[in-house]
């Protein structure tokens, strides 16, 4: 699935998807490839010169197809290409690969047209492009492992298309996007460096297709919010104005993780109560979830909070009352509670909360239950959630791009690149404070919704994502420093799903309803 590494600063999973064939009409397949190899200067004594990567010339595949959504036919265009972005000097950098599915009929000019990617950092686009709002998703069962191969793909009756234009990129390094010509990861591997290269890419593809005059929209998951707050305040700053910004599993704050910082323990109760809840571990189990968890909230901002500002002046008595409601929203008895001075991290609720069963629960999904070989331990092994859908993802991508899209490179496509991307991350922001090591990209989200009053905001979450806990999101956003007004162009969804809330069907099928409001009011 997708893994989100946060580097030092630990945080949330994301990978990245894959999709198998897509209900093709007409595949007339054109490669409209320019051979525009720049390579630079190759001095034979230079040796930066001969260590140069090589510059691929751009090149697209394309192809027709059709799909069924909302009960009408919608045919489009499928193409899937590379596209250089150059520096400021005109060399070339990078190579970008992207899929872009654009309707027919109509005046495309005047059509929304959104960009998709998934984050990490280190993950391409394929969990969005082959699980969401495309044409084409693995076929998934909820809470279950994907059944083994042959893996399904089915046409995505839950698709955006029918609302807007859609373009999947994946980040440099990932996918079949890479470094060119005498470019380094330095250059794109932090905040602010990966946000300038999407910068370019969304400028060059806007001009080359003569959208400009297309209402617009970003959509990120997990580490791709992060990427979403900074780049629609670059492009705002360069002179591309959106209309909307789907924030999925949202991380905008990530000194959240840091040690010796009880907010995290405070935002991570809703969702370790929502999984105990799924599990039924919670003493005489409210039936309505959304209830329960409105009453989860109000404890966590109010007594559990106040409780944790003691720290350890904290009375014994107050403690013993803090632990017993602790235990009835989370299962876990007061005494471990008490144990752990009422601090219960998801790495210790994930292992805690089944321990008795030699179980686990996911970090990105806590409904999945995994085994550790070790039940006596006080983290999990690993994600039982990201196992359970990877190979079908990484499978499905590969044979859907090679069969439907006929696009096929010489070399692997890389679903994630975390050993090399998130492990060299750079975390650091320039802004008037100076150098901050904690991300925190709110005030960038904020100074784009103040200098666009019509900027609207839609926020997804899914209740059981231990990863990008939905309270944390909601804490976030209603603290951009926004007036009354500007603060009603966010709009919120909540699902019973995980991080990737798409791989729930009757989730997928309320987001999108969800999103089809979002986009007339965005868009109108």
């Amino acid at each position: 699935m997708r893994n989100l590494s946060f580097a030092s600063l630990a945080l949330a999973t994301m990978l990245a998807l894959g999709t198998q064939p897509l209900h093709a009409a007409d595949k007339d397949t054109k490669d409209t490839s320019k051979a525009q190899a720049d390579t630079g200067d190759k001095d034979k004594g230079d040796k930066s010169a001969t260590d140069e990567q090589p510059v691929p010339a751009e090149r697209t595949v394309v192809t027709k197809h059709s799909v069924r959504i909302g009960g009408r036919t919608v045919n489009y265009t499928a193409t899937a290409g590379t596209m250089l972005v150059r520096d400021d000097k005109g060399k070339p950098t990078v190579s970008f690969f992207y899929v872009a599915y654009t309707a027919e009929g109509g005046k495309s000019g005047k059509r929304p047209l959104t960009f998709f990617y998934n984050g990490g950092p280190g993950s391409s686009s394929m969990w969005l492009h082959m699980g969401s709002y495309g044409p084409v998703r693995v076929a998934n069962d909820g809470d279950k492992p994907v059944p083994p191969a042959p893996y399904r793909t089915v046409p995505n009756e839950f698709s955006l298309l029918d609302k807007s234009d859609l373009v999947f990129i994946d980040a440099p390094g990932t996918g079949y996007s890479q470094l060119v010509g005498k470019a380094e990861g330095k250059d794109f591997y932090g905040v602010d460096q990966d946000a300038d290269a999407f910068t370019r890419l969304i400028t060059r593809y806007v001009s080359q297709n003569n959208r400009w005059n297309s209402p617009k929209f970003l959509f990120g998951e997990s580490y791709g919010t992060t990427r979403s707050a900074v780049l629609v305040k670059s492009l705002q700053e360069k002179g591309m104005e959106f209309n909307g910004v789907v924030l999925m599993s949202s991380i905008l704050d990530f000194a959240v993780a840091a040690q010796g910082i009880d907010h995290g323990y405070v935002v991570n109760l809703p969702t370790e109560a929502a999984i105990a809840w799924y599990h039924n571990r919670v003493p005489n189990k409210p039936a309505d979830i959304g209830s329960f968890l409105a009453d989860v909230r109000r404890f966590a901002s109010g007594d559990y909070t106040l409780a944790l500002a003691k720290g350890d002046a904290l009375e014994p008595a107050e403690a013993d009352r803090v632990a017993a409601q602790l235990s009835r929203y989370l299962g876990l008895s007061p005494q471990y509670i008490k144990d752990a001075n009422l601090r219960i991290g998801p790495s210790r609720f994930r292992k805690e909360l089944m321990r008795n069963d030699r179980r686990t629960v996911g970090r990105l999904d806590g409904r999945f239950e995994g085994i550790d070989p070790d039940a006596a331990g006080e983290t999990p092994d690993g994600d039982t959630a990201s196992d359970a859908i990877t190979g079908a993802y990484v499978a499905s991508f590969n044979q859907y791009a090679a069969s439907e899209l006929k696009f096929t490179e010489d070399r692997p496509y890389l679903p994630n690149n975390y050993g090399v991307i998130g492990k060299g991350w750079d975390w650091k922001r320039k802004d008037s404070g100076g150098w901050t090591q904690a991300t925190y990209v709110g005030n960038d989200l904020g100074a784009a919704m103040r200098r666009n009053p019509h900027l609207k905001v839609f926020s997804a979450n899914g209740y059981y994502d231990l990863a990008t806990p939905f309270y944390a999101t909601e804490f976030d956003l209603t603290h951009l420093g926004l007036e009354p007004a500007q603060r009603k162009n966010i709009s919120y969804g909540f699902y019973p799903s995980g991080h990737m809330i798409y791989i729930d069907q009757p989730s997928l099928q309320q987001s999108k309803a969800d999103l089809a409001r979002f986009y007339d009011d965005a868009a109108p």
